[in-house]
């Protein structure tokens, strides 16, 4: 083999090598993007039909009961589009974070979260306090698909609460202290919704909350897309 040709075939190598990392790169910048819109799209049109469903009443009813209904297949594809789309973000979080701190337990734990998406989305909630119009006052009836979608809420909110904490954990190890901190906060404004259990304005309470947490959880997406991209600098 000749000097040449060695040159050459190594400066091939190198080629190949560098586009496979670009390639990589665009791929997990892609898979972040789908965790960065997927909180923004539920919210806009969750938030959408809450003022244009008829009968529908947010100081009384939670966004899940907009599954029901004649249009509620709506915002059973919001769930499942959304919680797919958590999915596709926790693998780019993974694929930028491990092994370093956080890169198992944060994607894992945002994984949770959005298969509870889709789990809410498959198994729709049971007809309650007058919503749709014409379902009398309290739970109307108890089925089995209405048991199997409540374990949703409580599973996803806990899982997304949990990764707001290992990535306060993450980000203080990082020197990130404003992130820290507004994960660390975030994950407590999860549990604030416990403290209005049965009362009257929990679903208003849930929904902030709801907000909070996906906003969070948007950016933290956009932050990790930010840390790759001078990463690949």
């Amino acid at each position: 083999m000749t000097q040449n040709t060695a040159h050459a075939e190594h400066t091939a190598a190198a080629t190949d090598g560098t586009a496979r990392d670009a390639t990589a790169t665009r791929t997990t910048r892609a898979l972040l993007a789908c965790g960065t819109v997927a909180g923004p799209l539920f919210l806009v049109v969750a938030f959408v039909q809450v003022f244009t469903r008829d009968g529908f009443d947010l100081t009384r009813h939670p966004l899940s009961l907009l599954s029901l209904g004649d249009l509620g297949w709506i915002q059973i594809t919001n769930f499942v589009v959304a919680g797919l789309l958590y999915l596709a973000g926790a693998v780019g979080m993974r694929r930028v974070l491990h092994p370093g701190r956080g890169g198992t337990w944060g994607p894992r734990l945002v994984a949770v979260f959005g298969l509870a998406l889709v789990w809410g989305g498959v198994f729709v909630a049971d007809p309650a306090d007058g919503f749709p119009p014409g379902t009398p006052d309290g739970t109307a009836t108890l089925s089995w698909h209405g048991v199997l979608h409540s374990l949703g809420p409580p599973m996803g909110f806990l899982a997304l609460a949990a990764a707001c904490f290992v990535f306060a954990r993450r980000f203080a190890v990082v020197k990130r202290h404003g992130w820290a901190a507004y994960s660390a906060a975030t994950g407590v404004a999860l549990f604030v919704p416990d403290l209005f259990l049965n009362h009257d304005w929990f679903a208003v309470v849930l929904a902030l909350s709801a907000v909070a947490g996906w906003s969070w959880l948007s950016l933290t997406a956009a932050r990790l897309m930010t840390e790759l991209t001078h990463r690949a600098r």
